[in-house]
């Protein structure tokens, strides 16, 4: 790989971090179709959901810190095999405990995928080509979940909501073909794995994640408990699965926490949306995956630009853009009028929104690496996913639990962004005290 070339790494964990991605995103407009080809209830059907984001965002801290010990290539291979074994067999499902316990293992993987990919873009690149490719992942993390809808609406329409999954196996076995020839074999590391505090991990998250999801708040309290039990054991650990020194640097903390309420946001905006299109304009799945179009194609524009952008302005200049324009599409969507179809109410609110996201994800995951030992990439790497995963259901079941209304629903997303505005500034100024 010469100085200004990225080689085959960036396209084999760009392209791995999009099925995930993008896989995730097809259960939003494929549901119902798996519903009644399953003779599923809606509770049973919800677990089809559930059960992946449990294991995916209850593993990701383990995941992210085994790629540390294990190797990178190997533990990346591992978990493209999982994911691709389990896609098979969910394409393959024909009643609720095989594709609700493959999902589940499918979350195994992508929890593996997600992390792993950062760390490998991390290790591989230096400079300005590191800064290049994580403008790409970031892209990648916003364009894979509007390309998930697109795609799981047009493949549930014209095939199969099979077909969405499926489609993952002969991608995954190209993806192990190319990361065999291609990324090279690191070295590993004798170190211990802390497996009480990894079990800790996985209860605490699990327990958050499923209350919030299911509006449990026994659950939400149990989790919480552990995951407070689970730092207290980490804080005396020789070999802790979360080295807490990553939090003392305020850049990767404030990163974390603003990733988190950029997911409160738009998770929920990308749950809700689909289901008014085809509720008040009687849009297909296919229609609704397609009305996101108009984001999706401003947010790769803005990720080819964004490396020029963040070594002009820097990196948290753009974040805080970022935020302030995201805020500005929100509030325009908050206040316009649905009933006056697409292209009045949404079009122009989209294009707003795909710019201020465009201008988000790349530059908040580059804070949340930021200055992060080359030992403990993976970890942080998992740190930052694990906050892109758990911010979705937090926003999510905030909403649910205060209101049905569309317009309210864009409101409450309108304050978490706010919030992260006021994270984000704060980072401008601990970054101007630094300098």
């Amino acid at each position: 790989m010469t100085k200004n070339k990225f080689g085959m790494i960036l396209p084999i964990t760009l392209f791995s971090y999009f099925l995930i991605l993008m896989d995730n995103s097809i259960i939003f407009t494929s549901s119902t179709q798996i519903g009644e080809s399953l003779s599923l209830s809606s509770v049973t059907l919800s677990w089809v959901s559930s059960a992946y984001t449990l294991t995916f965002g209850g593993v990701l801290l383990l995941s992210g810190r085994l790629s540390d010990i294990w190797g990178r290539k190997r533990i990346f291979l591992i978990g493209l095999s999982i994911f691709g074994l389990s896609s098979l067999f969910i394409g393959l499902s024909q009643n609720a405990f095989t594709i609700i316990t493959m999902r589940a293992i499918q979350g195994i993987g992508s929890s593996i995928i997600a992390p792993t990919t950062l760390a490998l873009i991390m290790d591989a690149y230096k400079n300005e080509m590191r800064q290049r490719a994580i403008s790409y992942y970031g892209a990648t993390a916003g364009i894979g979940s509007s390309i998930g809808l697109l795609i799981g609406g047009g493949l549930t329409s014209l095939i199969s909501w099979r077909a969405g999954f499926l489609i993952n196996v002969p991608f995954t076995i190209l993806l192990l073909i190319l990361t065999v020839k291609f990324v090279s074999k690191d070295n590993t590391k004798k170190e211990r794995i802390d497996y009480l505090g990894s079990l800790l991990s996985i209860i605490g998250l699990v327990g958050v994640i499923y209350g919030l999801t299911e509006n449990n708040l026994t659950f939400i309290i149990f989790g919480f408990i552990i995951l407070t039990l689970f730092l207290v054991i980490e804080n005396k650990s020789k070999f802790p699965i979360l080295p807490l020194e990553l939090f003392k640097n305020k850049i990767r903390f404030g990163a974390y926490l603003t990733r988190l309420l950029f997911m409160m946001t738009m998770l929920p905006f990308w749950y809700f949306l689909p289901q008014m299109m085809q509720t008040v304009y009687g849009f297909s799945p296919f229609e609704a995956g397609l009305a996101f179009l108009p984001l999706t194609i401003i947010n790769f524009l803005v990720a080819l630009q964004l490396p020029k952008l963040v070594n002009k302005y820097g990196n948290n200049k753009v974040l805080f853009i970022g935020e302030i324009i995201l805020l500005i599409g929100l509030i325009i969507l908050g206040i316009s009028s649905i009933d006056k179809g697409y292209i009045h109410s949404i079009f122009i609110p989209m294009i707003i929104l795909g710019l201020g996201q465009g201008l988000i994800l790349a530059p908040v995951t580059s804070a949340g690496v930021h200055n992060a030992p080359a030992n403990l990439t993976g970890v942080a790497s998992g740190i930052t996913n694990t906050m892109h995963q758990i911010g979705g259901p937090i926003g999510l079941s905030l909403i649910i639990m205060t209101t049905t209304n569309f317009k309210t629903e864009i409101w409450m997303m309108v304050i978490f962004t706010i919030i992260a505005m006021f994270i984000v500034s704060l980072l401008l100024l601990e970054r101007t005290k630094s300098e």
